[in-house]
């Protein structure tokens, strides 16, 4: 599964993801908590991370800028749990900041350097679920995890 599968719940307003990653749970725990890493591979490629704040543990926050052209998004949330194989947070897009989504990230350990990354995001809404979705955030995430997909390669993770 080198493609994200994404997935919307019919009967309550969550979108799911899940992707195999050649790497195991620790590194990407590691490039989900790490700013620099984090910066390195989040978002699609037309745009660069500049990470504000960061501080990933239990009762932590973040936040960064997704920076294309003259063009800034910006994004915040808290760090509810961090650990060794799942993180809960919130995110928020700060220009739509009465949306907060609840997301569970969970790394499943599938054996010989694998991991399978399952990703929750619970939003506020049907209609908010719909409009994430139609954002072209499937951009962001497969170019986001091409790019996580060759720091692992690399050993940089």
């Amino acid at each position: 599964m080198s493609e994200a599968q994404i997935e919307a719940d019919q009967n309550v307003p969550v979108i799911r993801i899940t992707r195999d990653f050649a790497g195991t749970p620790e590194q990407l725990l590691r490039a989900h908590t790490d700013p620099e890493l984090f910066a390195r591979w989040a978002g699609p490629d037309s745009t660069i991370t500049r990470i504000d704040h960061w501080d990933a543990r239990d009762g932590g926050s973040w936040r960064y800028t997704a920076v294309r052209g003259d063009e800034e998004y910006r994004f915040r949330g808290c760090f509810h749990s961090v650990g060794p194989d799942r993180i809960v947070q919130t995110f928020t897009f700060e220009g739509a900041p009465e949306g907060v989504a609840l997301e569970t990230l969970t790394f499943e350990d599938l054996g010989n350097g694998r991991t399978r990354l399952h990703a929750q995001s619970l939003v506020d809404s049907f209609e908010g679920r719909d409009a994430w979705l139609k954002s072209g955030m499937e951009t962001g995430v497969d170019e986001g995890y091409a790019k996580l997909d060759a720091l692992l390669a690399t050993g940089t993770v």
